[in-house]
């Protein structure tokens, strides 16, 4: 009998006869493991349970109870219930995709008659029943000419045209249920058999165009969630119900922030409380970058595709530009233009300009860009996703040696601005060379090498996400966690051998020779769009005070009480401090409601006592007493918490 050898996660090593799968391993092992075994990992790539093992092989057993086991019953769920569910209840529907999400899943089908949230609960129904089966899960290979038979036989066109485009040339996985016979093209692994699925719940439907494009069809999204018990199923819903009460396009409407309209979609219309809530957020990120030694720049928004095609965005990430055309009728010579998507390649022009020695480096600038993206339509949402943005970038030219020490000086600014804006805890994960990108696999090596050398030396924990990287280098990601538990990519840092050397930058060496710098780029907050986002629904619009669109509302009880307004009020704007007046003839508790829906941080109701007694009676946002303080107290407290941190 011949023997495979494998290799454990604990480095020992196990042997079992050719041709074992997963399965026969995990049995090997305990009954224990094969009762809990879902899938199994070969050499670092997820593979099915039953999938044959090779020799020599690294291996580990994905159990039901691992966050990878969630990961696969949810994929499971989608792929072969929510599908085959979609497929009884509507025979004439086709099904496109559906794949996970961040703690669910959804399904993009094309329905010949729209549904609506008021069928959800039926065809959760359906899933259930589906589940009940028990039935095992079977995968099977197929050349690509016989998938696209399969799918065109049983007139599922959008999974034949996905084989179709694939670059893949053969073994296409097709799964099957082995009681109701139910088919799905899917890139797996799956659970061996439906017994494994915990509870779930269908949450929403939304429309969503065939691959993200508007002029394809519109699909019907159902979205879902599931988990491995009732308990985390009741906690995640609880959660989703509060991050409806904090959705920032909700309370940006409440709070008067912003719009979007139809005429520039994707690009945000910012209010006088909005811009009030950015113009703030920039100075305090101003002030942070030039105590950490960056200097400051602006560069062009409109630029040559002569520049982007020597960095590589014309090849690599034109889809997602603005074009511009000058046609020659009105003009003198005929350009093609872009709008910048990115800041990097002009903030080299500026290194570029006049010859730095290494005595220059690190040479750190920043700027706060204004940047333009082609996201498609169905992807835009809120300020979280939009096409026109402002990021508070910043590249640094240094040397190899230079990495380490800018990595540790960035994270100590990330988690000082964090900590300030009142995120006190970040992950960092370590995102490796794509498949479309640019330069060699040696500039890559060297480039992963150097960034998690750094982050290693630095005793940081992190985790590895492969193939994330930019196309042009290697990047830690850094993300924050809100208030009520959800996390956010925010940050980044990324290390670029390639951009320098493409685009001509030297630095002098001690030696007097010529040399490539490293180029790192750099974000904190990412987009301040985005970023905004983040921190009202965070905070749930109630902002700190120093960012707060109204830091004081003076809302009158009586008449008596107008000119002592007035004159606090224009005592208040003289100090910098945002105040509006409320004079109107309306009674106080009114007022209050009103302007604590607003997300005013304090109101000062003033009425004949506070007059006579030269007094303020203040009411914080979130609380329901009211404290009296000497007016001079107040004010004198009040310009010291409304400083930029």
């Amino acid at each position: 009998m011949e023997i495979i050898k494998l290799t454990l996660p604990d480095g020992s090593q196990k042997e079992l006869p050719r041709d074992s799968s997963g399965y026969d391993l995990a049995k090997s092992i305990g009954p224990g493991l094969a009762k809990d075994a879902i899938a199994i990992t070969i050499n670092g790539e997820q593979k099915d349970l039953m999938d044959t093992l090779p020799d020599n092989a690294s291996v580990s057993i994905i159990t039901i109870k691992s966050e990878e086991g969630l990961e696969i019953m949810r994929h499971t769920l989608t792929a072969q219930v929510l599908a085959q569910a979609i497929k009884n209840l509507y025979p004439d529907a086709k099904l496109a995709i559906g794949p996970t999400i961040e703690d669910g899943f959804y399904y993009d089908t094309l329905f010949s008659k729209p549904i609506s949230s008021d069928d959800l609960p039926k065809i959760e129904n359906e899933m259930r029943k589906i589940i009940s089966s028990k039935s095992e899960i079977n995968k099977t290979l197929h050349s690509k000419k016989d998938a696209i038979a399969k799918f065109e036989e049983i007139n599922e066109y959008f999974k034949a045209e996905i084989v179709n485009e694939s670059e893949q040339k053969k073994d296409f996985q097709i799964y099957e249920q082995s009681k109701s016979g139910f088919i799905d093209l899917c890139r797996g692994p799956h659970l061996p058999s439906l017994d494994f699925i915990g509870v779930f719940k269908l949450t929403k439907i939304s429309g969503a165009y065939w691959k993200g494009d508007a002029e394809n069809q519109m699909l019907t999204r159902i979205y879902g969630t599931a988990w491995r018990t009732q308990k985390e199923l009741d906690q995640h819903l609880l959660l989703i119900e509060e991050a409806e009460k904090r959705d920032h396009r909700k309370l940006g409407k409440e709070m008067n922030l912003f719009h979007f309209q139809d005429d520039a979609p994707g690009m945000v219309f910012w209010h006088p409380s909005g811009w009030t809530i950015y113009t703030q957020l920039k100075a305090f990120m101003r002030k942070k970058l030039s105590n950490a030694g960056y200097k400051e720049v602006s560069t062009p928004l409109v630029v040559d595709r002569t520049l982007w095609e020597k960095s590589g965005h014309w090849d690599k990430y034109r889809e997602n530009m603005f074009i511009t055309e000058i046609d020659q009728e009105h003009a003198n010579d005929k350009r093609v233009n872009a709008l910048k998507p990115m800041n990097c390649p002009c903030h080299v022009q500026i290194f570029n300009k006049n010859i730095k020695s290494y005595r220059d480096l690190p040479y750190r600038i920043s700027e706060f860009g204004s940047c333009h993206r082609y996201e498609p339509s169905g992807t835009l949402h809120g300020l979280m996703r939009v096409r026109g943005f402002v990021q508070d970038d910043a590249h640094i030219f240094c040397t190899e040696d230079q990495i380490e020490n800018e990595t540790k000086l960035f994270i100590e600014l990330l988690s000082d601005v964090y900590k300030d804006l009142g995120f006190e805890s970040f992950k960092i994960k370590l995102s490796t060379r794509p498949e479309k990108r640019v330069g060699s696999d040696e500039i890559w090596d060297k480039s992963e090498l150097a960034l998690k050398s750094a982050i290693d030396k630095l005793d940081f924990d992190y985790e590895i996400d492969e193939g994330d990287g930019a196309f042009y280098g290697p990047k830690l990601d850094f993300v924050l966690t809100d208030a009520i538990g959800r996390n956010w990519q925010c940050g980044t840092l990324q290390a670029d051998f390639n951009l320098p050397g493409r685009l001509d930058s030297k630095y002098v060496g001690e030696d007097g020779k010529k040399y490539t710098p490293v180029l790192l780029h750099r974000a904190v907050l990412g987009s301040f769009e985005r970023f905004i986002g983040i921190l009202v629904e965070s905070y749930g619009g109630n902002l700190p005070i120093w960012l707060a669109p109204t830091q004081v509302t003076l809302a009158t009880i009586t008449e008596d009480a107008n000119d002592y307004a007035d004159g606090i009020h224009a005592k208040l704007r003289s100090l910098g401090i945002r105040s509006e007046i409320d004079k109107r003839n309306e009674q106080i508790s009114y007022k209050v409601r009103e302007h604590s829906k607003a997300k005013c941080s304090i109101i000062l109701a003033l009425g004949k006592k506070e007059v006579e007694e030269s007094t303020v009676s203040v009411r914080r946002l979130g609380s329901d007493k009211n404290s009296v303080q000497k007016l001079e107290n107040f004010i004198k407290s009040l310009k010291e918490e409304v400083k930029i941190p």
